[in-house]
């Protein structure tokens, strides 16, 4: 049963994603990925199964600190960080080697990111930043980022109401979040 909107305990999102809180978001979504990693580390890896997004061993920083870490140093709004989520399940359709798993789940975050931005935003940073800012060399985020765009036929920008329904869904599975 969620909680009622009246308990202090439950955070209230706004209605329109748009004035949501970059960081309140990053949380829910944070939540969501680590539900995925926990799934997905359950099954073993098979031969054929690594893609450019695996790193060898899970990095040193949880996915709530990587991803805060990234909206607070790349300034992700909201439209980007839900088209990071669009990306999860349009990467997995179209790419059945992908999945997110303690492996590949920072890689997929900075290059969701870095394509987000450019693709959504008329002013972005350098790749130069993004790399700086996910630890990954220049040469390795430009690999990741075309991979990644191939994988989607160069097709990411969501529609506006798909972001509205991804939005919903992640406050309304979110554990004391709630809908104003």
């Amino acid at each position: 049963k969620r909680p009622r909107p009246q308990d202090p305990s439950v955070k209230v999102m706004p209605l329109k994603y748009e004035t949501c809180d970059a960081k309140f978001l990053g949380v829910l979504i944070s939540d969501m990925l680590m539900e995925l990693v926990r799934l997905n580390d359950g099954f073993p890896l098979r031969d054929g199964q690594l893609t450019r997004f695996h790193s060898r061993a899970p990095p040193g920083i949880s996915v709530r600190d990587y991803l805060t870490r990234l909206i607070v140093h790349a300034t992700l709004s909201p439209p980007i960080l839900l088209s990071m989520v669009f990306y999860v399940d349009k990467l997995c359709t179209m790419y059945p080697a992908f999945t997110i798993s303690s492996l590949t789940v920072h890689r997929f975050l900075i290059t969701a990111a870095t394509v987000a931005a450019k693709g959504l935003s008329d002013s972005f940073w350098t790749n130069s930043l993004y790399a700086r800012v996910g630890g990954v060399s220049l040469r390795e985020l430009a690999l990741l980022e075309l991979e990644f765009l191939r994988r989607l036929e160069w097709r990411i920008v969501p529609k506006p109401e798909t972001l509205v329904d991804y939005y919903k869904g992640l406050v309304e599975r979110g554990e004391g979040y709630t809908l104003e």
